[in-house]
């Protein structure tokens, strides 16, 4: 009997086998870009994508990408708060403490956030953060 043999089988490029191994994340940044191609407004699609450009490291691109998503919700204290984060990691000092400055006039509360979040680490040190705390901290 002859004996089977133990070559490796080999490499296939479906296009299922390349999207089965692709990190979760690499994979639904690639369909959100896709999506909002065709569909730019798309806020919640725009918020997620937001979050994966932070996670994966690419900051600036998160940055474009939290703009266009406040613009969409100019009322939502987080999205404020989120770009606030994003500013500050970029150094954009100003730009952070007037969004930030922005997000608890529209009711962004949440306090530990401000005092922990490590986006944030660049502007703690600023009188004007300490002067939002204080305010925020009366309220």
């Amino acid at each position: 009997m002859p004996v089977p043999s133990k070559r490796t089988p080999p490499a296939s490029d479906s296009l299922v086998d390349q999207l089965t191994q692709r990190p979760q994340i690499d994979f639904e940044m690639e369909f959100f870009e896709l999506l909002l191609a065709r569909v730019p407004d798309f806020a919640e699609v725009l918020h997620a994508q937001a979050g994966n450009l932070a996670t994966k490291g690419r900051t600036a691109d998160g940055l474009q990408v939290e703009e266009r998503y406040v613009r969409l919700r100019p009322r939502d204290s987080t999205a404020h708060y989120n770009l606030a984060c994003r500013y500050a990691v970029l150094q954009k000092r100003d730009q952070a403490l007037n969004t930030l400055r922005r997000a608890v006039e529209l009711g962004f509360r949440d306090v530990r956030s401000m005092t922990r979040d490590a986006d944030l680490a660049s502007i703690r040190k600023d009188p004007r953060f300490r002067q939002i705390m204080s305010e925020l901290k009366a309220k």
